[in-house]
């Protein structure tokens, strides 16, 4: 049976809106976790059969194919194309899935895989509202009779949907706020021990991630007012706006052989599911149950879990439903601490993962993300 691997993960720190990398080129920023992943795994990057990189609002700087552009910023060969993917926040997660499935099928045995966002040049959700000159001027929904038909007029946002998810999971401002503090507190503490030094390549001066806050404290959230009037939601469990990059390197058995590389973990299950798009967030549950059934895995089985903090009433939500251990999810805090540059997130996560199972001893490491149009991709890894 055909095996993908990981061999490495690396990613860049995960800088504040208007901080350390805001100034980066994301063509520059995805090079340079690039060029560390190529220079960790001492593989031959003319042996690199394609570069599937995630990345979202793929306008200005981020347009034009930006893994093509990383790759050849980098100084790589060019002779290796690049494809660049949009499944919005799951980006660079299902660039894992395509690497993985090429290396499966039997049709590639090197891909990198990755994703690159700088949510500071290019505002979130900008490439909805880029064709303004052109007259349309109401997102990509408006106008078109079959989503009418189906979905009539309901209102799409993130926003909307975490606030669905809170109020269908009867979720409460002072739980979630619990919730992100305890994000805040995990990642400091991750930082103080130095357990992302190994996967973090520093940046220009930037040698840590930026977002956690030392200075927050339950009684500051409390004091914030809520994203839409009479709801539940603020700042304060919401995810940080943010820029990254993040790779890693995907191998079959043979390019292990022929490179001698010595892989970290193995691909055990790729899945992605859908739902309702106008709850939008809450597809992480039944991607999770999909994945355990396919796989006969239980939760159990699970060791440790990255699950995308978009907003805090998604992960509670799913740890509701799953009956995941709170404490081996997202032990290192999540987005709302750390922050979720969007098409890096993916593979952010993934280089975190395995990590993290690897400083435990670890076996099983589970990785799920709500995504745009109620999505949800969910990854399985075995340590090696």
């Amino acid at each position: 049976m055909a095996e993908a691997y990981i061999v490495d993960a690396v990613r860049a720190p995960v800088g504040r809106r208007g901080g350390g990398l805001s100034g980066a080129h994301p063509a520059d920023l995805g090079a340079h976790v690039l060029s560390a992943l190529m220079d960790r795994t001492k593989a031959d990057p003319a042996a690199v059969e394609d570069v599937v990189f995630g990345c979202v609002d793929t306008v200005g700087p981020q347009a034009g194919d930006i893994a093509r552009t990383c790759w050849l910023a980098a100084g790589l060969p060019e002779e290796v194309p690049g494809v660049t993917v949009d499944r919005q926040c799951g980006s660079s997660q299902q660039a894992v899935h395509f690497a993985a499935q090429a290396v499966l099928s039997g049709t590639s045995d090197l891909v990198v895989a990755g994703g690159v966002q700088n949510m500071s040049q290019i505002p979130i959700a900008y490439a909805m509202t880029a064709a303004e000159p052109l007259g349309f001027t109401q997102g990509p929904f408006a106008g078109s009779k079959g989503w009418a038909s189906r979905y009539g007029d309901r209102e799409v946002s993130q926003f909307n949907g975490a606030e669905m998810i809170a109020r269908d999971w009867d979720l409460s401002r002072e739980e979630m706020e619990r919730f992100a503090y305890e994000s805040h507190q995990r990642a400091i503490r991750a930082i103080d021990e130095g357990r992302f030094e190994r996967e973090i390549v520093p940046y220009e001066g930037v040698t840590t991630d930026e977002g956690p806050r030392r200075d927050t404290t339950l009684e500051k959230m409390a004091g914030l007012k809520t994203l839409v009037d009479g709801g539940r939601l603020t700042a304060a469990v919401s995810s940080q706006i943010s820029d990254g990059a993040a790779a890693l390197l995907i191998a079959s058995e043979q390019a292990v052989k022929d490179h001698g590389l010595t892989p970290r973990a193995r691909i055990h299950h790729i899945s992605a599911r859908g739902e309702d798009p106008i709850r939008m967030l809450s597809a992480p549950i039944p991607a999770t149950a999909h994945a355990l059934k396919k796989t006969g895995m239980t939760i159990g089985d699970i060791d440790a879990v990255e699950i995308n903090e978009a907003f805090a009433p998604v992960v509670l939500a799913w740890l509701k439903e799953t009956g995941a251990d709170p404490a081996t999810t997202n032990p290192n805090g999540g987005a709302i601490a750390l922050g979720h540059p969007l098409g890096a997130t993916g593979a952010r996560l993934m280089t975190t993962l395995l990590h993290e199972l690897e400083r435990t001893g670890g076996r099983y490491g589970l990785q799920t993300m709500c995504e745009g149009g109620g999505q949800a991709n969910v990854t399985v890894i075995e340590r090696l």
